[in-house]
């Protein structure tokens, strides 16, 4: 605990209504009169310092903050899949921030689907590693190209000039996107097709024992 002596502002007080009282009751002409009211100003002051003593007070020393620690993020105990989360939170962030940029009501809805089916396919990923060698390509290239064409597409909409140059890339880019979009939808599709084709044998293996045992729609002869 720290103290802290505060002294009290009231002897001030009385020594500046003493000022105000002299002035009024007694000229002020000559430097004797200004050194006898200086003196019983001095005795007003040395009066209210009795009357009203300096107070110590305690002040709680300062607590010292602690720096923030950044929350470790969980490990899945496979690199490769580490790697690919901090890739997904990397790209998806990028994504937004160009979605905030990019004033194009279009594009924006376009990215929006971007990034959601972005982070569906890397969630197949991380729940199924074994498919991760069907996305490489799409992390190596497809992913960083397309944040690569958003980039160069802000970059030259933030210009603000209608250039032979900016406006056909931009008018590239914006045919591009169309086409990436059903890209990704495509890749999202393909890390489902081996459990589609393993329910599919199921259900044509299950409706012929069905029909068998004369409990489907058919009933398969003896």
């Amino acid at each position: 605990m720290a103290k802290v002596k505060k002294r009290p502002v009231a002897p001030i007080y009385a020594v500046a209504a003493l000022w105000l009282v002299w002035g009024l009751f007694f000229p002020l002409h000559t430097a004797f009169q200004f050194v006898l009211a200086a003196a019983a100003s001095a005795v007003v002051y040395c009066l209210g310092r009795l009357i009203w003593p300096a107070q110590t007070y305690e002040i709680p020393d300062p607590v010292e903050e602690k720096p923030r620690e950044e929350p470790k993020k969980k490990s899945t105990g496979n690199k490769e899949i580490d790697d690919l989360i901090v890739e997904r939170d990397r790209a998806v962030g990028e994504m937004r921030r160009l979605n905030d940029s990019i004033k194009d009501p279009t594009i924006s809805v376009q990215i929006d689907h971007l990034e959601a089916t972005t982070k569906k396919i890397i969630a197949q990923v991380v729940e199924h590693p074994e498919k991760l060698p069907q996305i490489r390509r799409f992390m190596n290239y497809y992913l960083p190209t397309t944040l690569k064409l958003l980039n160069a597409y802000d970059r030259m909409d933030d210009v603000g000039v209608d250039g032979e140059n900016i406006s056909g890339t931009k008018a590239k880019v914006e045919q591009m996107l169309g086409t990436i979009v059903q890209a990704f939808d495509k890749q999202l599709d393909a890390l489902f097709g081996a459990e589609a084709l393993d329910i599919s044998t199921d259900i044509t293996v299950m409706e012929q024992m069905l029909a068998r045992e004369g409990l489907g729609g058919t009933q398969m002869p003896e």
